[in-house]
């Protein structure tokens, strides 16, 4: 076989062994899901609805989840003064194991007025999987600290997962995972890598043909 078929054979190989590992790579998928809360409240039973997205960024051997809502839940009869109130969380993982993952967030950066829904902040925790494999996140009930009372907060509409994941256990080797668009940049960037080493070994072998052909005539 001449050099020349031999770069472009080394060249296609690269190329097979990109696609090869963008294929087997494990993806995320995320959905902003529609939560009911019915919340149990000092001053009565109330009802609200918030979209809710959940996100992942893998940190060494865990994963740290963020969990934002989109409209306000439960509401005050009096105005919550900035700082007045704590918002605290669970995100129930379930597939490779089932754990509950707590998740709290600052307190309200500014007042809230009577008789409005309460914006929460966005809730963060850590994720570590003891097992590798698919899990997934779904919203579990909020809790709200405000005033010396707690409001809790259930989902009553049995919501779908907000994030699917593949997950690797500690000791395991993953990528980080934050939803779709991420993913597809990350491990675009590795088929990337490996395309451009792929050419760099192909003008290798060029260079190198060239030379013995030189030295041949």
């Amino acid at each position: 076989m001449s050099d020349r078929k031999r770069s472009t054979a080394l060249a296609l190989a690269c190329v097979l062994a990109g696609s090869a590992v963008l294929l087997a790579a494990p993806a995320a998928h995320a959905d902003v899901v529609d939560v009911q809360y019915d919340c149990q409240t000092p001053i009565g039973d109330k009802s609200a609805v918030s979209p809710i997205d959940i996100k992942a960024v893998k940190e060494g051997d865990g994963y740290k989840l963020t969990m934002s809502f989109q409209k306000g839940v439960s509401s005050s009869p009096i105005e919550l003064g900035k700082g007045a109130m704590s918002p605290g969380a669970v995100i129930l993982a379930d597939g490779a194991e089932k754990v509950s993952v707590p998740v709290s967030g600052p307190p309200n950066p500014e007042a809230v007025p009577a008789n409005t829904p309460i914006k929460i902040t966005d809730l963060s925790g850590t994720y570590t999987p003891k097992k590798s494999g698919k899990v997934t996140f779904t919203a579990g009930v909020l809790t709200i600290k405000a005033m010396g009372t707690t409001t809790t907060c259930t989902p009553g509409n049995s919501p779908k997962p907000s994030l699917e994941l593949e997950v690797t256990a500690a000791g395991g080797d993953t990528l980080p995972q934050t939803g779709p668009a991420d993913s597809a940049l990350a491990l675009g960037t590795l088929g990337a890598t490996v395309l451009l080493s792929g050419a760099a070994g192909t003008l290798w072998l060029t260079r190198r043909g060239r030379r013995a052909q030189q030295t041949r005539s």
